[in-house]
């Protein structure tokens, strides 16, 4: 759920265990231009204190008022809220929308002890489902099945339209093989969306901190740091040396592997050949189809830039569309 900012949950914890309450909010709907994602979050302590947010400024003011009061009674609430076009205007939408939200006091119906296994998950970045059915608020914690939402942090209702599943994933991650200047562009812009990069090339002259200063950096050969900590289903595995001794080993391991996007650079030709290599080494057409070759989507890009954004804009394709 949480790639634009770390998870807000632990403040909910807090204030509750220092007597002031707490309220947790959840956009469970959306309808138009909403301003938030379903699964965002909003806390709120009995003191007013705010973390996170559920519209970006549209209708907090009046969610903090029904989360207030919530602490008096101690019930869980599911709220509808409209979004005006002035109001989505303002925070950058063409249009407004509708929203419905989960208002949750910490207490009898929301125990601080499922708060607090869900803020430790969360904490060991472990994948969690909070799941709750709005019409009986019964409440569980999921750590199993749901792969396909884990993966692409997808929120959401089941298929009874009463079950709400709030998806909580490991940190998205993105190993780079090769430090090279389209790397240099790529870190920060993977960093900016919730990526931790990680830079692998065994040349000391390419990955350093004065080229890529306090981003992780392996001088490992890359399916020597690949394999000590193997890709999963929320690792992003990037090749852009160019170099079949470097890359080829790399793919090797990363085919193999759970990692939901597989991309290599190098032109139609270098991407032929680097398929009938791999076929002699045993992979099959079908694995072999993983890799995005030539990497990036086709935008023209030219500079090392540019082709970092169609790097960057193809790995979020994979990760966000539903296939």
């Amino acid at each position: 759920m949480n790639l634009e900012f770390d998870n807000v949950l632990h403040f909910a914890a807090d204030w509750h265990e220092k007597g002031m309450g707490a309220v947790v909010v959840t956009v469970i709907d959306t309808w138009g231009s909403a301003p938030r994602r379903v699964g965002s979050q909003l806390v709120v302590s009995g003191a007013g204190q705010m973390e996170g947010s559920v519209s970006g400024g549209c209708v907090e003011g009046a969610v903090v008022l029904e989360a207030l009061d919530s602490l008096k009674d101690g019930q869980t609430k599911v709220l509808e809220y409209g979004v005006s076009d002035d109001d989505a205007f303002a925070v950058g939408l063409a249009c407004g929308g509708k929203m419905r939200v989960l208002v949750e006091p910490i207490g009898k119906q929301f125990p601080i002890e499922l708060l607090k296994e869900l803020v430790d998950a969360i904490a060991k970045d472990r994948s969690v489902i909070y799941e709750i059915n709005i019409e009986t608020f019964r409440r569980s914690l999921v750590y199993e099945g749901y792969e396909d939402r884990i993966r692409s942090d997808r929120s959401g209702f089941k298929e009874d339209k009463i079950t709400f599943l709030n998806v909580f994933s490991p940190k998205l991650k993105m190993d780079i093989v090769g430090a090279v200047h389209i790397a240099q562009a790529l870190v920060p812009m993977a960093k900016i969306v919730g990526f931790l990069p990680r830079i692998i090339d065994p040349r000391e002259s390419f990955a350093n901190r004065e080229r890529f200063f306090s981003v992780e950096i392996s001088n490992d050969f890359p399916d020597i740091a690949l394999s000590n900590s193997e890709p999963n289903s929320r690792t992003a595995v990037i090749l852009l040396t160019h170099d079949p001794k470097l890359d080829d080993p790399a793919l090797h391991i990363a085919l193999k592997s759970q990692a939901f996007y597989i991309g290599a650079l190098g032109s139609k030709k270098t991407h032929e050949q680097r398929k009938v290599r791999l076929k002699n080494a045993g992979f099959t057409e079908k694995e072999i189809n993983r890799i995005n070759g030539p990497i990036g989507l086709d935008i023209g890009a030219s500079s090392p830039e540019e082709i970092a954004i169609s790097i960057l804009s193809e790995v979020i394709a994979n990760l966000r569309l539903v296939k």
